[in-house]
């Protein structure tokens, strides 16, 4: 019987498993949807909660806090600024998983796992605004490697 058993061990030592969590909670912050597996979404949304909550109540404890448990000033500032405004008048329920079929390596269950009210534009953070000019670039190179062969 698994009675008094808190979390799941998704296979990891405590350590692993806790340098996990906060690095998928500072992508599900940064980019506010990430696609993960299925029981490794399910352990990270009580967590993700947990730190909008934090958010919510704007003191230098909570901010601490946050700063304790995500290791990263952009997320935390993210939380506290953006992310707890949008959700003021909710209470609980900021994320969501949706089961998005199976892997095909190894037929494990995958999940998407976002905020509910989310910014579409935060997916697109890393991306770089001049794809036009990446597109010229790379026939020039092309075009080079060919004059020298």
């Amino acid at each position: 019987m698994r009675h008094r058993f808190a979390n799941k061990k998704l296979n990891r030592t405590s350590e692993h498993r806790k340098a996990l969590i906060k690095n998928m909670l500072n992508s599900l912050i940064k980019y506010e949807q990430i696609k993960t597996t299925l029981p490794k979404a399910k352990v990270l949304k009580p967590e993700a909660d947990k730190i909008i909550t934090l958010g919510k109540k704007d003191s230098l404890k909570n901010k601490k806090i946050l700063f304790s448990k995500l290791q990263d000033k952009k997320s935390t500032s993210k939380v506290v600024k953006t992310l707890s405004k949008r959700y003021e008048k909710r209470s609980g329920g900021y994320t969501r998983i949706i089961k998005a079929g199976f892997r095909y390596g190894d037929k494990a269950p995958v999940a998407i796992i976002e905020f509910v009210d989310r910014d579409i534009e935060a997916k697109k953070v890393d991306k770089k605004k001049d794809d036009a000019s990446k597109a010229a670039v790379k026939p020039k190179k092309e075009e080079k490697k060919v004059a020298t062969a």
